[in-house]
């Protein structure tokens, strides 16, 4: 096996790697950690038992969804997803990946008592239109807007996290912080900092090495990586198309 230093280290921006890192079997107390500072609460447990096995070869012309699912102190359910492509539609996408995880919890008929808290959390590597100006992570709940703002309930909890507007942020108390920093650049200064006083963190830094060593997560971060690029690039065209469509009807 190559040393640490010349291991050419994975991106774990890309959903293939990101799954492998935190849904994988053996990652919950990563995992764990990570959700805490997003949720900012203590977690008892986590079970990771849903999710697929991230290391297998993917078809090269498949892209797919690769969310994480959690399972939080034995009720509650968290979606986890990583998007690299920005689609121009991830809000509609997330309440109906929200509606589906909460309401898969009952069957036709069934006691609507049973239903649990269902958490949504979306992480993108491009900002997003609908929370322009807001800080780079933000919580969604329902409330009444009025008057007094209350929360009508708990059972709804989606969490964004826009990677690109952590440029510039050094907030030193900001553990959240750290974690993201990770994902957009594992090497840098200040992870390696942080580092020595989060062994949460130092364990996920320790694991994407030994990913990134692993030659079958390599041909599938390559096979993933392509696919994005290829999906990219259709949907540019589409709007290049859209575009001078527009540009001919108005001209």
């Amino acid at each position: 096996m190559e040393k640490d230093n010349e291991i050419k280290i994975l991106s774990p921006k890309l959903d293939v790697i990101f799954g492998a890192l935190f849904g994988e079997k053996g990652s919950e107390k990563i995992t764990k950690q990570f959700l805490e500072k997003i949720l900012n609460k203590k977690i008892g447990e986590i079970n990771l038992n849903q999710n697929a096995i991230m290391r297998r070869e993917f078809k090269e012309d498949k892209l797919g969804i690769l969310d994480i699912l959690a399972k939080i102190d034995k009720t509650e359910q968290c979606n986890i997803e990583l998007q690299i492509v920005d689609r121009k539609n991830i809000i509609q996408r997330i309440l109906y990946y929200w509606s589906r995880l909460y309401s898969r919890q009952i069957k036709s008929g069934g006691n609507y008592k049973i239903l649990s808290r269902t958490i949504i959390i979306l992480i993108t590597d491009y900002e997003i239109e609908e929370t322009k100006g807001l800080e780079y992570h933000s919580s969604w709940k329902i409330i009444e807007e009025k008057m007094r703002k209350i929360v009508l309930t708990d059972k709804l909890e989606i969490h964004i996290i826009e990677i690109p507007k952590i440029k510039g942020k050094e907030d030193e108390e900001d553990e959240l912080l750290d974690w993201i920093y990770f994902l957009e650049d594992p090497n840098s200064e200040r992870v390696e900092k942080s580092m020595k006083k989060n062994k949460e963190l130092k364990k996920a830094k320790e694991k994407l090495i030994e990913i990134s060593a692993d030659e079958k997560m390599q041909r599938i971060a390559d096979l993933r990586q392509k696919a994005i690029m290829d999906e990219k690039a259709i949907y540019d065209k589409g709007i290049d198309v859209g575009i001078k469509q527009r540009n001919r009807t108005t001209g």
